[in-house]
C-alpha cells in the first residue's frame, strides 16, 4: 500500500509540520501587515473533536479567541483565518491527527478562496469546521546514528521511548521534536558539542492510519572546553569573570557544567546578562573556545522597607548596596532599622539596628563566598533591653542547588537590663550551619522542603562559662490542583541551649517565641520562661510550629487561614502542657515580586497582659 504525505484543505493556505511552514508567499505575509477600516465579526468552532482534541482546536483559533475585538478590514480578517488554517493543522498534528480538514468560511465562502481586497458585509459570520479524521500511529521508528548507552549515571538520558515515541503509540508531532531532542542531548551529555540532526523523514500512511519516522544524528566530534573570551566587561575583571564559570580548560565537554558555570555568574549579582556562546566549530586539537558575553548592574543600589504589627508598632528599614568594590564582584551592604514605633511616640523604646556585610566571592573555589558582618544594636524588649555590638567572620560554599552550608567565627560585647539587673557579656566563638531548599519560589512556595540546621559553640569571659546552641528548622509545602490554587504549609522549629545557669548566658542567647515570624496573636518575644512576679526570661529549649491553608481567589488576590503554636523551657525540653496558641486569618496580594501579608490573629489561651489580637502587615509569606 503506498504512502502518501498529509494534505490541508483547502491546499492553497500556508501550514506548519514539525515547526517548518509550508505554502506560504510574500501575499500572505503582506496581507497580514494590511490595516484598513476595522472588520466586526462572530466566529464558531464546528467538529465532532471531544476532550483534549477538542480543546487543542478550539484554543488553536485566534478567529474565535479575538472574535471581541474586530479585524484590520477584510484583509486582516482573512489574514487571521489563513494563519488558523496552520495553527490548527499544527494542532492537529500535535494530538496525532494527519487526515484532517481544516475548512474557514467566511459568509459561507471558503476564505483561502477570497481575495484580500472583497467588500464583506458588517459584521460577518465565520465558521471554523474542522474534521480530524482517524488518529494516527506511529508504526516504523528510527533514529540512525543514536547515542551509545553510558555507564556513568551523570552521563545517562532517558531513551526516546519514555516520551512516547514507540510503535503503536499516538503519532503525536510533539514527541518526534521531544526525541529529536533527547536524541542529541544523549550524545551531548557524552561530551559531543555539535551532535546536530541532519535529516528528519516523516511518512504517514492514510491507508493503516499510521505514521513512519526515521531521525538521523550526525553526531561530530568529541569537545573539551576550550579557552574563554569575556566580553562586555566595564569594572569587572576578566580574568576573574572566566574563572567564575568553573569552567576549566581542556576538560571533556559536558552540558551540565554549562549550565553550571551560568548559575556561577547570576550569583555574583553583578551582572544584568550574561550569555556563554560556543564557537562554530572545534578547533583541530579538540577544543571548542566560548565568548562570555555581560552586561553588568549598576555599582549602586538601595532600597527601604517596613512592616507593622498593632502589638510590636511599626519598623522602617533601608540598605545600601555597592557591587563589585574591586573588580571581583565584591559587595559590601549597610542596613539601618528602626522598629518599635508605636503611639505616642516613645524614642526610649524604639529598637535600633545598624550593621554591614562584606561578600568575597570566589574565595578557594568559585563555589566558595568569604562573608564578614559587623553590627551595633540596641532592643527594648518586655523581658530586657539589649545594647551590643558583635561580627562574624566566615565561608558559605555551595555544594549544589539545594545545599549550602557555612560556618566561621563571631564575637560580641553587650549590656543587658532585665529581671536579673545590669550584666555585661563578652562572648567568642564559631558558628557551623547547613540548608537544604528546593522551594519553588521562596518567597511563595507551593511545593518542596526547607530544612536548616545551625549550631554555635561560645565562650563567655565575664563569667567563665562555655555553652552552645542548636537550632534546626523544617518547613514542607504541598500545592493542589492544576494551577496551585490551594497550599498547605507546614513549619516546625527546635532549638536547644546547653551551658551554666540563666543568669549568666546573654538573654539574646536564650529562646523566646511570639510575633509575626513565630507564634502570631503574642507580642514579640513575649513567650518566655515564667521569671518573678510578673516577668519573663528567656529559656533553655523551644518548640513552635505554624500550620497555614492558602487559597487563591483570584489571580492576585488569596487568603489564609492559619494556627501556630510555641513553647519555651527553663531545664527539660518542652512538653504540650503549656503550649501557647494563636490562630488566625490573612489576606495576600501577589505583586509578581512577592506577596503582601495582612495577618489578623488571636491567642487562644491569652495570659493576663497578652493582646486581645494582633494585626500583622509585611511582603511575603509567613514561612
Amino acid at each position: 500500500m503506498p504512502a502518501t504525505s498529509v494534505l490541508l484543505t483547502p491546499r492553497a493556505a500556508a501550514f506548519e509540520l514539525f515547526g517548518i511552514r509550508f505554502f506560504e508567499d510574500d501575499a500572505d505575509r503582506d496581507a497580514e501587515a494590511v490595516i484598513v477600516d476595522p472588520q466586526p465579526y462572530s466566529a464558531e468552532i464546528v467538529t465532532n473533536a471531544t476532550g483534549d482534541l477538542d480543546s487543542a482546536i478550539r484554543n488553536a483559533s485566534m478567529l474565535v479567541a479575538d472574535q471581541e475585538e474586530p479585524a484590520s478590514g477584510a484583509a486582516g480578517l482573512l489574514a487571521k483565518a489563513r494563519g488558523d488554517y496552520r495553527r490548527i493543522t499544527a494542532a492537529l498534528y500535535g494530538e496525532g491527527y494527519y487526515g484532517g480538514t481544516v475548512n474557514i468560511l467566511v459568509g459561507g465562502v471558503e476564505a483561502a478562496s477570497l481575495a484580500p481586497d472583497v467588500n464583506l458585509p458588517d459584521p460577518i459570520a465565520v465558521q471554523v469546521i474542522v474534521n480530524p479524521g482517524p488518529e494516527f500511529r506511529f508504526n516504523r521508528l528510527a533514529i540512525v546514528n543514536q547515542a551509545p548507552p553510558t555507564d556513568d549515571p551523570a552521563d545517562h538520558v532517558d531513551p526516546p521511548v519514555t516520551l512516547g515515541y514507540a510503535t503503536g503509540q499516538v503519532a503525536r508531532s510533539g514527541v518526534v521534536i521531544r526525541a529529536e531532542g533527547v536524541a542529541l542531548e544523549a550524545w551531548r551529555q557524552q561530551g559531543y558539542a555539535k551532535a546536530e540532526i541532519v535529516s528528519r523523514e516523516v511518512v504517514a500512511d492514510h491507508a493503516t492510519n499510521t505514521v513512519d519516522v526515521t531521525i538521523t544524528v550526525a553526531p561530530g566530534r568529541p569537545a573539551r572546553f576550550g579557552s574563554i573570551q569575556v566580553q562586555g566587561t566595564e569594572h569587572m575583571d576578566p580574568a576573574f569573570v572566566a574563572r567564575q564559570t568553573g569552567l576549566v580548560e581542556g576538560q571533556e565537554y559536558d552540558p551540565d557544567d554549562l549550565v553550571l558555570a551560568q548559575k556561577r555568574l547570576d550569583r555574583l549579582e553583578v551582572f544584568r546578562a550574561a550569555r556563554l556562546s560556543a564557537a562554530e566549530t572545534i578547533s583541530p586539537n579538540g577544543l571548542l573556545p566560548y565568548t562570555l558575553i555581560v552586561q553588568e548592574q549598576p555599582l549602586r543600589r538601595f532600597g527601604v522597607g517596613a512592616n507593622f504589627s498593632t502589638v510590636d508598632g511599626l519598623g522602617v528599614e533601608a540598605y545600601h548596596l555597592w557591587r563589585n568594590l574591586f573588580g571581583q564582584a565584591e559587595r559590601l551592604r549597610l542596613d539601618a532599622r528602626v522598629a518599635g514605633i508605636g503611639f505616642p511616640v516613645e524614642t526610649e523604646e524604639f529598637d535600633y539596628f545598624f550593621g554591614g556585610t562584606f561578600t568575597k566571592p570566589g574565595i578557594f573555589t568559585p563555589d566558595t563566598d568569604l562573608v564578614t558582618t559587623v553590627s551595633a544594636e540596641r532592643t527594648v524588649l518586655d523581658s530586657y533591653t539589649e545594647t551590643s555590638a558583635g561580627g562574624r567572620v566566615g565561608l558559605t560554599h555551595v555544594f549544589s542547588d539545594h545545599i549550602t552550608a557555612e560556618g566561621g567565627a563571631l564575637f560580641e560585647v553587650s549590656r543587658f537590663d532585665d529581671d536579673f539587673g545590669t550584666r555585661d557579656f563578652m562572648i567568642a566563638g564559631a558558628y557551623g550551619g547547613i540548608t537544604f531548599d528546593n522551594r519553588d519560589n521562596p518567597l511563595d512556595a507551593t511545593e518542596g522542603f526547607y530544612a536548616s540546621a545551625l549550631i554555635e559553640p561560645f565562650y563567655e569571659f565575664n563569667y567563665g562559662n562555655p555553652a552552645a546552641r542548636a537550632v534546626i528548622e523544617g518547613r514542607t509545602y504541598f500545592g493542589f490542583g492544576e494551577t496551585d490554587n490551594v497550599v498547605l504549609a507546614a513549619r516546625v522549629r527546635a532549638g536547644a541551649l546547653i551551658g551554666p545557669d540563666l543568669d549568666e548566658i546573654p538573654p539574646d542567647r536564650l529562646f523566646f517565641a511570639g510575633g509575626g515570624g513565630s507564634v502570631r496573636g503574642y507580642a514579640f518575644k513575649s513567650i518566655g520562661v515564667d521569671g518573678p512576679g510578673d516577668t519573663v526570661t528567656g529559656g533553655r529549649y523551644l518548640l513552635e510550629g505554624s500550620l497555614e491553608a492558602r487559597v487563591r481567589v483570584t489571580g492576585d488576590i488569596g487568603v489564609v487561614g492559619f494556627v501556630d503554636g510555641g513553647y519555651v523551657a527553663a531545664d527539660t525540653f518542652p512538653g504540650l502542657e503549656d503550649l501557647r496558641l494563636g490562630a488566625g486569618i490573612g489576606v495576600r496580594y501577589d505583586t509578581g515580586l512577592g506577596p503582601l501579608r495582612a495577618d489578623l490573629a488571636f491567642p487562644l489561651n491569652k495570659r493576663d497582659g497578652d493582646p486581645d489580637y494582633a494585626i500583622y502587615l509585611g511582603i511575603g509569606q509567613a514561612f
